[in-house]
């Protein structure tokens, strides 16, 4: 089978690699052309485990680059749009990219093809999409929505073993090249799920609200936890035990970032405002987001008597382990209050040091901050260490030695995955997100 994958972002050219992987001849198509002569060589833009072996592997035999939109898209069957949805101001999605796309590929259309969606977008957009396209071509287009269940830091298993496949497709013709081309992702069991179009648009928002409430809510349990002196972790072991709800999610911590979450509630409940229907739930868990990193600051400024003048170490930038994205970063929101309210910090992280520093440099945060490669490093001369991202060389450092760099004594820990009696054993104290201090 032959496709084209407009967009070579995150979501692009991890379904491109990842068909051209099982054979499919693929062509992802962009306008950034330094983009794509950097994909040419085997440079992936992003950091994403394993996905740039799967470049160099695919490349050039079974997956190629262009910026041209009319030679890419020529007797290919199944064309994906997977170009960025950017919030607005109001929190809708901007679907600017996605409906010029369509127009573009409608307009240059020599055969009939499937026009997927796979691009995040709201509910009704299939709809825009038709409405766009219809006329434009002589050809059968087929609009089909087919949103992604990618999990930064694991988005190439996710993709290779997914847990479901949502199309959204009127068309039989169109839900048969759809059913051919996943058939590779699909053999151990029939994970594939055909509906109408509008409710494909609304399972991905769905899932990732229900996702986030789940966040939040613990988040306000360990709230609840601090000021009762109880232990969230014990809380949240027993009640995921029960099955209805299991653990997956029910971690308190710094709160939920990245490019899927924030932004795919902010749109859920525009959306929904502009249907007329109230979704408090979703939007309680939006706002809910935004405590966790007041409440640590103001346990900062309890515990070291005010951050003015105090070195901080921060551990972690990424939203996430396994990435370099730092959208909507619950360490960089902290960040940016500590400098605020007079902190000096020194941070690190494995990955996302470069894309932290544009993100510092666009938010006006880059007195103050420093950045090292070695997480001992920041510790030199600081008044308080904060594990911010749980990367696996974070969950268990030699506090001894440590202690023996700071000049003060206080741990806390954003992501509740340090042990709490290494922390005190080296003469430090120790600081989680609804549990009992120590030291």
């Amino acid at each position: 089978m032959r496709i084209a994958v407009v967009g070579s972002g995150y979501v692009g050219l991890v379904a491109g690699a990842c068909f051209a992987d099982v054979g499919v001849d693929v062509v992802c198509v962009d306008v950034d052309e330094k983009k794509l002569e950097k994909l040419r060589v085997g440079d992936v833009p992003f950091f994403e485990p394993r996905l740039d072996d799967l470049v160099k592997r695919n490349h050039p035999d079974r997956l190629k680059f262009s910026s041209d939109l009319k030679e890419s898209i020529r007797d290919r069957s199944v064309v994906f749009i997977a170009v960025g949805t950017p919030p607005n101001e109001d929190g809708s999605a901007d679907l600017q990219h996605v409906l010029k796309v369509a127009k573009d590929v409608a307009t240059l259309a020599e055969n009939d093809l499937a026009l997927v969606l796979k691009s995040t977008v709201p509910v009704g957009t299939n709809k825009k999409v038709c409405e766009v396209v219809q006329g434009l071509s002589k050809h059968r287009i087929s609009v089909v929505s087919n949103p992604e269940f990618l999990k930064e830091g694991d988005a190439v298993n996710d993709f290779l073993k997914p847990d479901r496949i949502v199309v959204g497709a009127d068309h039989e013709a169109a839900f048969e090249i759809m059913q051919r081309l996943y058939a590779p992702f699909n053999r151990q069991s029939n994970r594939l799920h055909r509906m109408a179009p509008a409710s494909a648009e609304i399972v991905k928002y769905a899932a990732n609200a229900l996702l986030a409430t789940k966040i939040s809510f613990m988040n306000e349990i360990a709230h609840l936890c601090d000021v009762v002196g109880a232990d969230v972790e014990h809380v949240r072991l027993a009640v995921g035990a029960d099955e209805r709800i299991g653990l997956q999610f029910l971690y308190p911590g710094l709160g939920f970032g990245g490019s899927c979450f924030p932004k795919d509630l902010r749109a859920l409940v525009h959306t929904a405002a502009e249907l007329g229907v109230p979704v408090s739930v979703a939007d309680a868990a939006r706002a809910a987001n935004d405590v966790p990193v007041q409440t640590l600051l103001k346990r900062m400024q309890q515990d070291l008597g005010d951050v003015k003048g105090k070195v901080i170490a921060v551990w972690g930038l990424a939203f996430k382990p396994k990435t370099d994205d730092v959208r909507e970063a619950a360490a960089l929101r902290l960040i940016a209050e500590l400098v605020q309210n007079g902190a000096t910090i020194r941070c690190t992280d494995p990955q996302a040091q470069e894309t932290a520093a544009v993100w510092l440099k666009e938010h006006e945060v880059t007195q103050g901050v420093e950045m090292f490669d070695d997480l001992y490093e920041t510790c030199r001369g600081a008044d308080a260490v904060v594990l911010a991202t749980e990367w696996n060389h974070f969950r268990a450092p030699d506090f001894t030695r440590v202690a023996k760099l700071m000049r003060g004594r206080h741990v806390f820990d954003g992501r509740n995955v340090l042990v709490p009696e290494s922390v005190a054993e080296a003469g430090l104290a120790y600081r989680g997100m609804g549990r009992p201090a120590r030291g």
